[in-house]
């Protein structure tokens, strides 16, 4: 593991618009309540938590009682699934007021939420959504990055969800939608190996070609995790381990992209915190091996 270095990633406004890079923190886990205790006791080799922002907005309570003590020893980055990009809905100000004193408090690494809609007419669907990808969406998405990234003072980064349909009105493919918001909003992405993979067989699309197409340098985080396979279709749970072919794809990626930030996913089935630390240990090996083949080739 790297070593333990607190990092801070404020920027002004006309920083965060031609910054080009994020900090390299390592190989993370997600924060989730299970493990707790056994991290303040255990303080496991591990270089930063990703915590799930929503978790947190809370005046008091245990959840704020261990991120304090949690924050002590690791960086921390946040994870939102609120701000429902893609929603025709005003932002939410009540909810960026709350996300915007929560950094305050945690003083994230940096914030992140996902590339989809929750909700429309404040009514929330509480699932992640796909969005049609068009220029009109574009530039609808791109102006609401811009407001929050304003609002908070700093740069997001948006994750690629999966998905379970398309749109007919779509007129690119994902990963060119992506990349249409990322150079016009100056945001980063939270890439997502494996809803690349899930999406990629529910779509029957080529995971390679997404990976290709992502930015070196734009690229600040990476999210492995499990999913349910149902046969003809796969869903993103986080209920189990990370497959071999997301791992093969996940090789794939830092061979593009180089060294990402990359921690592993779980909600539910919650196995033993070894068996995580396990995961994260052989994302840090893959990496080493694909980037001393790099420099060997």
């Amino acid at each position: 593991m790297t070593c333990l270095v607190f990092l801070r990633f404020n920027m002004n406004i006309s920083q965060y618009k031609t910054s080009q890079t994020m900090p390299f923190l390592g190989f993370g886990l997600g924060l989730r309540p299970d493990y707790y205790e056994e991290i303040l006791t255990q303080k496991p080799a591990l270089d930063w938590f990703e915590i799930l922002t929503e978790n947190y907005m809370v005046p008091g309570g245990k959840p704020l009682y261990y991120l304090d003590k949690i924050r002590a020893d690791y960086p921390v980055v946040m994870h939102g699934v609120s701000l429902s990009l893609g929603s025709s809905d005003p932002l939410d100000r009540d909810y960026l007021y709350q996300l915007k004193n929560l950094v305050t408090r945690v003083e994230p690494v940096w914030v992140s939420d996902h590339l989809c809609w929750t909700g429309i007419n404040g009514i929330n669907a509480h699932d992640l959504l796909p969005i049609p990808y068009t220029r009109q969406a574009v530039t609808h998405i791109v102006s609401r990055i811009q407001q929050i990234q304003d609002f908070l003072g700093r740069p997001i980064l948006i994750e690629n969800v999966s998905s379970y349909l398309t749109y007919k009105q779509s007129e690119m493919t994902e990963w060119e939608f992506i990349l249409n918001i990322v150079n016009q909003s100056g945001c980063f992405i939270l890439l997502d190996v494996n809803n690349v993979y899930v999406s990629s067989i529910n779509h029957e699309f080529d995971p390679l070609e997404y990976i290709q197409a992502m930015p070196r340098g734009r690229v600040a985080q990476i999210h492995l995790a499990g999913h349910s396979d149902h046969g003809n279709y796969i869903i993103d749970t986080h209920d189990a381990p990370v497959i071999q072919p997301v791992w093969d794809l996940y090789a794939t990626t830092i061979r593009h992209l180089g060294k990402v930030s990359t921690m592993i996913e779980r909600d539910d089935n919650m196995p033993p915190l070894a068996e995580l630390l396990a995961e994260v240990n052989q994302a840090q090996r893959i990496t080493e091996v694909v980037l001393v083949d790099e420099v060997l080739a």
